[in-house]
């Protein structure tokens, strides 16, 4: 699949998923954007992706919607209107909701679902007349829940909602907008809390477990999807879920 010159603009772009799926369209010809909170790692990488292309960071907060207009208007100017949106920024707050904070509810759904809405809103903008494609960063968690996690599953659910009638409503716009639902996946965040349980060696035992595949996945895995539903071998697929979890939510887990 190839992205000659398409202007592709990834959020939460810095590591994990975000990154993997900035190199993918990197490689494949692509002009990319990465936005992120952490500046200093979304400019690290992209430094070295201007060694295979065009790429330059720009770092702001998803939830406020300031950042993501003055993110847009700048890809505009530097390198023309945006052809592909790739909603990936997400935070993981575990709590339950009798313990969680008013902010810490905002801060969740604000990363998770408020994020993308503000992305998609001042994206469409540019995409209308020219068509374009969205593709939503949700979660296997937004129809299987594990405890302490209701925040979380709550805007992972929203977000499938929001692909769906995002699709509907700018079909005849010529604007695609479908999710991604990843199980498991190999990332930072995933490190971080294999090193904080407990028994570590158990807990990956388990998790490869519930895969029928064997493993959990990679970012490749669901960059190579987001790359899929991108393209124009996608072109009749719009506000449609694809899961990429090793068949762990089929296994009933």
């Amino acid at each position: 699949m190839r992205f000659d010159n398409k202007v592709v603009l990834v959020t939460g772009a810095a590591k994990g998923i975000g990154a993997d799926i900035a190199e993918a369209f990197i490689d494949a010809g692509a002009v990319v954007v990465l936005f992120d909170v952490d500046g200093e790692g979304a400019r690290t990488l992209a430094t070295r992706l201007c060694v295979r292309g065009r790429a330059s960071a720009i770092e702001g907060d998803v939830a406020r919607e300031e950042d993501v207009q003055s993110a847009l208007a700048r890809t505009a100017t530097e390198y023309g209107p945006l052809d592909i949106l790739v909603n990936n920024a997400g935070i993981d707050l575990p709590g339950l909701i009798p313990d969680y904070t008013s902010e810490q509810w905002d801060r969740q759904v604000g990363v998770n679902l408020k994020g993308a809405f503000f992305f998609a809103k001042h994206a469409i903008r540019q995409m209308r007349g020219r068509g374009g494609a969205i593709v939503n960063i949700s979660s296997v968690h937004a129809f299987i829940s594990y405890p302490g996690n209701a925040a979380y599953d709550a805007a992972k659910a929203g977000l499938l909602a929001l692909t769906r009638t995002l699709a509907l409503d700018h079909g005849r716009d010529a604007i695609r907008v479908n999710a991604i639902c990843p199980g498991y996946i190999d990332t930072p965040m995933t490190e971080e809390w294999l090193a904080s349980v407990p028994d570590r060696k158990e807990t990956e035992r388990q998790m490869l477990a519930v895969h029928p595949l064997g493993r959990i996945g990679t970012t490749r895995d669901i960059a190579d999807a987001v790359l899929f539903l991108a393209s124009d071998a996608a072109s009749f697929i719009t506000g449609a879920t694809l899961v990429v979890d090793g068949g762990m939510s089929i296994a009933g887990h």
